[in-house]
């Protein structure tokens, strides 16, 4: 589906576009005093074809990163990266998908999260024109099309002020999914100690992936915005590199408490193979003192089990009780020299 936001710069006003617009009169449009926001949620291979081959040319190879997830559907989202050409700009973002966001907000005590935690945000910067590219629904792009709801003046300022605020509630859904992971991993410290189980384990181990996948992302993420925001570009305007400046300042941050989580999960889980090592290990010594104990009443039992004839004791009226006493004996022996030694 084709989305078309038209702000006409001469008459100051936003003028309503459908998909047909683009067919009739796409190069007008660009080429006009228009500033332009083409979204593409969820396309057709023709939309496709009409917006990036008709309307905002881009290379080959371009095209090939944008269309990935439609024609390779299990493999995972291209990472960040920024590409400067003749006349655009090709950028591709990592947001976070719908699910995970939901998932986290359900706060799921099992830590099960949907297998793809983060989506392919593909954008065509121009003089004039945005261009947004998604599979997915995505709460950055719903939150600049209510923002130009409200202020649709905003428009004047360009794509590249239009950009920044996609990238600026892009980047501040991380946050709820560091909290999220910070606050689990503090609710499973002290059963790491208390109840090391192999579910919980698991669960700390999805966790890590998920940790894994979303540190990349925030790092290349942080290496696009740094671009951006130092003037590498052209087709960013200097009064809105502050705002750029603004965004990569959050991913620094973000990419510090990432880290953090990253290093606390790998020490609870080797945390949490030592303890059930630990674990192992006292029921072994449990094991190993019961064994002790009772292998001298074993050897006792052992010598007067033998069908000898003539052995001192077997003819005694007393034999029977001596035997089992002194069993007693080397089994109380053994018990108080664990106590002594404070292995018990």
């Amino acid at each position: 589906m084709i989305s078309i936001f038209c702000w006409n710069m001469t008459t100051r006003c936003r003028e309503a576009l459908a998909a047909e617009a683009l067919r009739e009169r796409g190069r007008e449009l660009t080429d006009g005093d228009n500033v332009l926001w083409i979204d593409l949620s969820a396309p057709t291979a023709d939309e496709e074809r009409l917006v990036f081959e008709h309307v905002v040319p881009i290379h080959p190879l371009s095209l090939e990163d944008v269309t990935r997830l439609r024609r390779e559907p299990e493999s995972p989202p291209h990472f960040p990266k920024v590409e400067e050409f003749a006349d655009h700009l090709f950028v591709i973002a990592n947001p976070l998908t719908d699910a995970f966001l939901r998932s986290i907000r359900a706060a799921d005590k099992d830590g099960v999260h949907p297998t793809r935690s983060v989506t392919q945000l593909s954008t065509v910067l121009t003089r004039k024109v945005l261009v947004t590219h998604h599979y997915e629904t995505l709460s950055c792009i719903d939150n600049l099309k209510g923002f130009l709801g409200r202020h649709e003046n905003m428009a004047q300022r360009g794509p590249d002020f239009l950009f920044h605020l996609v990238l600026d509630a892009l980047v501040d859904q991380y946050a709820p999914a560091l909290d999220h992971f910070d606050d689990a991993l503090d609710e499973i410290e002290p059963l790491v100690f208390q109840q090391p189980t192999q579910p919980l384990y698991l669960r700390l181990l999805h966790m890590k992936r998920q940790i894994i996948v979303l540190r990349k992302t925030i790092i290349y993420e942080r290496e696009v915005l740094a671009r951006l925001s130092r003037g590498e570009f052209d087709l960013v305007d200097d009064k809105e590199m502050i705002y750029y400046r603004n965004v990569y300042d959050h991913l620094i941050r973000f990419t510090e408490l990432i880290e953090s989580s990253r290093d606390l999960v790998t020490d609870l889980m080797q945390t949490h193979l030592a303890a059930t090592s630990n674990k192992l290990n006292s029921i072994m010594k449990l094991l190993t003192m019961i064994s002790t104990v009772i292998l001298p009443m074993t050897l006792i039992a052992g010598i007067y089990g033998m069908n000898f004839k003539h052995m001192p004791e077997i003819d005694q009226h007393w034999g029977y009780p001596f035997a089992l006493l002194l069993m007693g004996a080397t089994g109380l022996g053994g018990y108080l020299f664990f106590r002594w030694t404070k292995w018990l």
